[in-house]
């Protein structure tokens, strides 16, 4: 089964946490796929992945910038996994499909939104009932990843 985990955003914007994680991911070396849940929002974080920090690159596109497979970090609002990832990163209320493709998965959601907490609750239910070992981490005031459960 997959390994999933629940990122509680709560000090920081997912803006803000997404790079770090993907820049984690690409260092074990894991491909990623990004799944966003509106295609409005898939062009704001390209060109955010672009410009997070003057000192670091992170090489990602989507279909539009030429082979899927040759993109370590693909981003998308489909179910797909063109680039071979090993960790799928769902944000923006993106809907997990089939894991059975990825070694992990990371589902982040603002607890500040009652709606994405409330799809979030119903996501933990659903992956826990299929047998994905699931792990909840919240922010703490200092921007620190605690496990919650």
């Amino acid at each position: 089964m997959t390994e999933v985990l629940f990122y509680h955003l709560q000090n920081a914007t997912l803006e803000q946490v997404l790079p770090q994680l993907l820049e984690r991911s690409l260092a074990r070396p894991w491909r990623c796929v990004v799944k966003v849940g509106n295609p409005e929002r898939l062009e704001t974080l390209v060109n955010e992945l672009w410009t997070w920090r003057d000192d670091a690159f992170l090489p990602h596109g989507t279909r539009e910038d030429g082979p899927a497979e040759l993109q370590p970090i693909f981003l998308t609002v489909d179910d797909e996994n063109p680039n071979g990832a090993q960790v799928l990163f769902l944000v923006d209320g993106a809907e997990p499909g089939d894991l059975s493709g990825y070694e992990r998965c990371v589902l982040m959601f603002d607890g500040r939104d009652e709606a994405a907490l409330g799809r979030a609750r119903e996501q933990w239910k659903r992956l826990k009932a299929e047998g994905h070992d699931a792990t909840y981490w919240q922010q703490n005031e200092q921007g620190r990843w605690e496990k919650k459960a």
